[in-house]
């Protein structure tokens, strides 16, 4: 009895509170040791630096209670850092994490949400106890004693000097070594400060871009009616799709398609939404990526050269460059926002919308069509009557729900393979010159290899998130009158594409829209388009090579395995 009664009092000792604090916020830094790659120094200073300055830190007040929640800020980063391992197995909090906290919407975080529950109480039941045990030292107004804290700062202050030989090791032995990209929590702490950053030159758009002019005119034959339709897909992956050899029929509609030009070669440069859609909207990418602060969209590129503009999204406003750009449009809907929106319309509404439009007879007509494609929850986003692939039933992101959960992904790609047929009949059924793109802003990763990864928007991406679907359809009478355009997408379908780069130029070129930002190298409707070297948008936006973003063996064997150009 007197053991236990020893033992409970230096539990809720102030003491052991201290001890306590430094040792929680110890295990982001011991976690990602394991798993990012840094050299030996690295690691080492990686704990040994930033521990012993918390360490050193909690010497600063005598009332333990007081300190633990001056902390609280470091226990907010490293519950939420412990979570991202849990669902991407490795990497810091990024910017991208920071902006998707604030882009993305309340259904789409109780979706992820629902399946965090192992992480979330994990972090709970680390933090809390400390935070409660730091609220119950305040109030009985504990204090360390004067002996302890010099024991302490004497020792952290030994500690903090080792860490920085560790630490200047570190930089001697690794030229590409930094603190802000390679020390928690510093790096953390310095990607908030660039997501603030970068939330405010979003904000200011209406300002850089302020006067900004495509200077835009069409140089097709001005009676002739015309429709362009550009379809942004959501977390679609080309290997899911039965037109790029998939074993499961999911595009039966897309397969049997005239006029269909499928291109095998493409990614993305970006595996975020709020990022991605933004570049394939206009003419920013992964290696011009701060343009989109000063010039407008696509949109406003068809709308200056005479076309009337619709924007069509099922998504939710997010407060990015999306709903900037969307709402550049002549006519512009979000069917999810307002007080009567459905929680969860299918995308085929976007298509009665669509027809809506139509009616109306404009002659020169763009429509940009966001999709809320193949998004997680998948079960969600078909009726259940629709389903092809069964059972479909499991929600839970457990890997070994992974067939259900593959059953059901393929269902959406099925909707998505409906979708796009619907489009082409509606608009090569009015006869007009007419042509669709579609794309996706990035795939999507299943439970795909042992890496067990899930979903997307990981700072480090895999392949599976990475290639996504590419297909541009011509009407009969675009094929007639454009036969050069046509021909260039077959001669260019096999070459390698980075789909954020591409799409802008691609559209302008085959909508015969005239502007000197438009680069016909980068139109894969012209025979002046170049295959370039393909980068991906990193976290700090500059690109990186594809070769050069720590992508896991699997991922170099899958691009190889599917043909695909790769470094």
């Amino acid at each position: 009895m007197k053991l236990f009664s020893k033992i409970y009092n230096w539990c809720v000792s102030p003491r052991c509170l201290f001890i306590l604090t430094v040792i929680v916020l110890t295990i982001p830094n011991m976690a990602l040791d394991f798993t990012e790659m840094m050299s030996l120094p690295g690691k080492v200073a990686n704990v040994v630096f930033p521990v012993s300055a918390v360490w050193l830190a909690m010497t600063f007040g005598r009332r333990p209670g007081i300190m633990a929640w001056v902390m609280f800020p470091l226990m907010f980063f490293a519950a939420f850092q412990i979570v991202l391992l849990y669902l991407f197995g490795r990497s810091v909090i990024s910017v991208d994490m920071f902006l998707n906290l604030v882009t993305t919407n309340a259904d789409e975080a109780i979706e992820l949400l629902d399946n965090l529950v192992p992480a979330i109480v994990t972090v709970v039941a680390i933090y809390i106890p400390v935070l409660v045990l730091g609220i119950c030292s305040i109030i009985r107004k504990e204090e360390l004693d004067t002996a302890f804290i010099r024991r302490q700062r004497k020792a952290a202050a030994v500690a903090v000097m080792a860490g920085a030989v560790c630490l200047a090791v570190a930089y001697s032995v690794d030229k590409d070594y930094r603190m802000e990209n390679d020390m928690y929590p510093v790096n953390v702490c310095y990607n908030l400060v660039l997501a603030v950053d970068r939330a405010k030159a979003t904000s200011d758009y209406e300002k850089t871009s302020a006067g900004f002019s495509f200077g835009a005119r069409s140089v097709h034959d001005p009676g002739s009616a015309e429709i362009y339709v550009l379809v942004v897909g959501e977390t679609a992956r080309a290997m899911n799709f039965g037109i790029y050899g998939y074993d499961r029929d999911t595009t039966p509609l897309l397969s049997a398609a005239s006029g269909l030009t499928v291109f095998t070669d493409v990614i993305t440069q970006s595996n975020t939404t709020h990022k991605s859609v933004p570049m394939l909207l206009s003419a920013a990418s992964a290696e011009d990526y701060d343009r989109i602060y000063r010039e407008k969209s696509i949109i406003t590129a068809f709308r200056e050269a005479g076309f009337h503009t619709v924007f069509l999204s099922n998504q939710r406003p997010n407060h990015s460059f999306i709903d900037i750009f969307g709402m550049e449009a002549d006519e512009w809907k979000f069917i999810k926002d307002g007080p009567k929106a459905e929680s969860n319309p299918s995308d085929s509404r976007l298509v009665e919308l669509m027809a809506d439009v139509l009616e109306k007879g404009y002659r020169k007509l763009f429509v940009v069509l966001h999709t809320y494609g193949s998004h997680f929850n998948y079960r969600e986003r078909y009726p259940s009557g629709s389903a092809v692939f069964r059972p479909d039933g499991a929600t839970e992101a457990v890997a070994a729900n992974r067939q259900e959960l593959l059953n059901a992904y393929d269902n959406t790609i099925r909707c998505t393979d409906k979708l796009l047929s619907d489009i082409m009949a509606m608009i090569g059924g009015s006869g007009v010159i007419s042509a669709m793109l579609y794309t996706s802003d990035h795939g999507e990763n299943i439970f795909d290899d042992s890496r067990n990864l899930f979903l997307h928007a990981s700072p480090v991406p895999s392949y599976y998130d990475m290639h996504v679907p590419f297909l541009i359809w011509t009407s009969e009478s675009y094929r007639r009158v454009y036969p050069k355009a046509v021909n260039a997408l077959a001669a260019n379908c096999r070459r390698n594409v980075a789909s954020n780069s591409v799409v802008f130029h691609t559209m302008l070129s085959m909508g015969g829209i005239s502007t000197v930002c438009r680069n016909d190298s980068l139109s894969v409707a012209d025979n002046c388009y170049v295959s370039q070297k393909r980068h991906y948008l990193n976290d700090h936006n500059r690109p990186e090579a594809i070769d050069r973003i720590g992508l896991d063996e699997e991922d170099v064997r899958m691009f190889r395995l599917r043909g695909m150009a790769f470094p």
